[in-house]
């Protein structure tokens, strides 16, 4: 008989961990062997159970995110990550995969899909839910707008984790042209914040 795989819930809401520890006890294969309610708890908790795979929310409300927790989490010899959340923007996507998550999936997703996942994960086969993939392919065949000189030295000092007016500063621009070229790299990267344009753009080696 095949060792069942090892699970660990990650998520802040009660109820949301009650739902699918009783609907993967149904499951072929799968033991659930703790929960957490953050990411601190996660990584406490994945040191003492070992788990194969970590089942991750992107939002865990106060203190460590999901992607912060996987990045640590997959650091090394750690368990795989298959990220489960109901947010499917790029940047998020991004920002997930970047940290080291093996798969992505959203809660709409059918049992039969996340059970399935479950398996890849801990197999080291990516999963990712068909809407995900779908982004992602589409990001690929049509590649955004390259960007300038000028966005690339904002996107740098960025990366770097400066305020709107230290960037200005910086370089010699207004805060007010700060965030027009922000606007405009938000827009040619996808994104909608200061994070995920950093998480796309080293994702696409856009930054030294």
């Amino acid at each position: 008989m095949n060792t069942p795989i090892r699970l660990l819930l990650c998520d802040d809401h009660v109820v949301v961990r009650a739902g699918l520890r009783a609907l993967l006890s149904s499951a072929d294969g799968i033991e659930v062997v703790g929960e957490a309610g953050s990411g601190d708890e996660a990584l406490a908790m994945a040191a003492r159970t070992h788990p194969d795979v970590v089942l991750m929310d992107l939002q865990l409300g106060d203190g460590m995110d999901g992607v912060t927790a996987t990045r640590k989490l997959t650091a090394g010899e750690g368990p795989r990550v298959l990220v489960l959340t109901m947010f499917d923007t790029d940047a998020d996507i991004a920002r997930a995969i970047e940290a080291g998550a093996t798969g992505y999936l959203l809660k709409a997703e059918h049992p039969d899909e996340l059970f399935t996942a479950i398996h890849n994960a801990a197999s080291g086969h990516t999963a990712l839910s068909a809407p995900v993939a779908d982004r992602l392919l589409a990001r690929m065949r049509s590649p955004r707008p390259a960007l300038s000189e000028r966005e690339h030295e904002i996107l740098g000092q960025l990366a770097r984790g400066l305020s709107n007016r230290a960037i200005a500063r910086a370089l010699f621009i207004s805060e007010a042209t700060v965030k027009t070229h922000l606007g405009r790299i938000y827009g040619k990267l996808g994104v909608e914040t200061r994070a995920g344009a950093v998480a796309v753009a080293k994702e696409r080696r856009l930054l030294p």
